[in-house]
């Protein structure tokens, strides 16, 4: 009988697809990730379906869809309570389950089935649960002199770019990895782990150390933004630091690149420093562990005068996935599926590499029937959405060769041939050669709306909605919210208002 492997679920914030040496990337170096895909696989039509970090982390925590786990945007909502997460069903399996980072749940310290927390929520603080995150605690207490956490003055979602003021070892980057090595050194010997580490970045600022940030800066192969044909009504001064879209002079979008990529070169080197810590401590543990790492969603990065998340292109919805096997597994190692599949499919393939039963809430599958070769029936395309209560409102589907998406406002549609032009620069919405494609994806993406009781399908077709409010979460959001009322209820645990 095959043994329970340990679990090491490493996640990034904000990484594009793209943005892995092993994916084809010019300029950055991913040599720790690029050797974890060696030792498994990568999926390279990998997607988010509801761009931004809750509801991402919420198809991660629940495998549902997220019509069924209910947020399609970033709404505020308060406690959920779902029919069960991924760490209380490997917690049923003798898992012994740890967090270390970014986990973005609300409120924060809602354990939702792990065993120890270390979190990193980056500025968040909560007055109304007394919050305040680990890693403000702990650099408060070792910092070295004067100064403040943000006195490089780069905000949570800016574009602009420069090397972090702080010593390397303060970084958060630094910190997570530091923690998941004491985590992992002090656990209980005679369980398997589960340890999801979490790191706050690529996510902006884009503040990489001095030695990484120079790395990129000023390189001549960084790739450039593209621009695509439909995209004019983006090509306006980004004058806000902040902006979500918006057109910057080249310096400094190559700037924000290299900040960016310099945070994803530092994170992995944290992750070879986390493996090698755990093969030093524990060489049996190390070869027994399988590794999955994944991002939440992706970042614009000025493609098509557009920064952040929450649309539907690629630079925003595609995401990196790769797993390596533990080391007496008989997979076949080194390969590139091209399935597409999503975070939901998570929760359900490490409950199946921990032998565990899946639960029927889960709506996604286990990447190890592809390993396996035994998904035949795995999933033709996917689907995602992301209401931001104006005109960009938006769901799309894909198979990763082709992409329709609907702004459910305006009812105008965009669609891409990914293979022949994987940046989407030319919207093929309208143009008779592909009349046909376009009307398959419009019915397939129309009656997924009609089956689910969203009123933006009805007989085949989509219908617009100029007041999108409804659509920030499905109807089975306020069911979760109720659930965790009536818990918290009972608990006597509700807070004051």
């Amino acid at each position: 009988m095959q043994r329970q492997p340990n679990i090491l679920f490493i996640t990034t914030d904000q990484q594009r697809g793209d943005c892995l040496s092993c994916d084809g990337h010019p300029v950055l170096q991913t040599p720790y990730l690029d050797e974890l895909a060696s030792l498994g696989c990568r999926f390279e039509h990998a997607y988010t379906a509801v761009p931004s970090c809750v509801p991402a982390r919420t198809a991660i925590m629940t495998g549902m869809d997220q019509w069924n786990h209910g947020l399609l945007s970033m709404p505020k909502v308060d406690y959920m309570v779902h029919p069960t997460t991924l760490p209380r069903e490997l917690s049923r399996e003798g898992y012994q389950t740890l967090a270390v980072g970014k986990m973005h749940f609300h409120p924060q310290r809602a354990h939702k089935g792990f065993d120890y927390m270390v979190l990193d929520e980056s500025s968040r603080a909560d007055k109304k649960y007394n919050f305040v995150s680990d890693y403000h605690q702990w650099f408060a207490k070792n910092k070295e002199a004067g100064y403040g956490y943000r006195d490089h003055s780069l905000g949570w979602n800016s574009w602009m770019a420069r090397p972090t003021h702080l010593p390397e070892h303060l970084h958060p980057t630094y910190w997570t990895a530091e923690e998941s090595i004491r985590l992992l050194r002090n656990r209980d010997p005679v369980r398997p782990f589960f340890l999801w580490m979490s790191f706050a970045r690529p996510h902006s600022p884009y503040d990489a150390p001095e030695v990484y940030f120079n790395r990129y800066l000023d390189d001549p192969d960084i790739p450039k933004a593209v621009v695509g044909d439909w995209s004019a009504r983006f090509d306006v001064p980004a004058q806000a630091t902040d902006a979500m879209y918006g057109r910057r002079p080249e310096k400094d979008i190559m700037r924000a690149r290299a900040g960016y990529y310099g945070n994803i070169n530092f994170i992995d080197d944290q992750i070879g420093r986390v493996l090698y810590e755990l093969g030093k401590m524990e060489p049996d543990a190390r070869r027994n562990t399988l590794v999955v790492f994944t991002s939440d969603h992706g970042d614009m990065l000025g493609d098509h005068c557009k920064w952040r998340k929450t649309c539907a292109y690629e630079g925003a919805a595609r995401i990196p996935f790769l797993i390596a096997y533990p080391e007496d597994w008989d997979l076949p190692r080194g390969e590139v599926y091209g399935q597409p599949v999503e975070l939901r499919d998570v929760m359900p393939t490490l409950l199946d590499a921990a032998g565990a039963t899946i639960p029927p809430s889960v709506d996604g599958g286990s990447l190890l029937d592809i390993s396996r070769d035994k998904a035949e029936n795995w999933r033709e395309f996917l689907q995602g959405e992301h209401n931001r209560n104006d005109e960009f409102g938006m769901q799309y589907v894909t198979d990763g060769k082709e992409k329709f998406i609907w702004f459910h406002r305006s009812g105008e549609e965009q669609f891409f041939d990914l293979v022949n032009d994987p940046m989407e620069c030319r919207n093929l919405a309208g143009d008779p050669a592909y009349e046909q494609r376009i009307a398959l994806w419009r019915r397939r993406l129309a009656e997924i709306n009609e089956n689910r009781g969203d009123p933006r399908g009805k007989d085949g077709h989509l219908v617009p909605h100029e007041d999108d409010s409804q659509f920030s979460r499905s109807p089975n959001c306020r069911k979760w919210e109720k659930r965790g009322e009536e818990k918290r209820r009972r608990l006597g645990t509700l807070p004051p208002q």
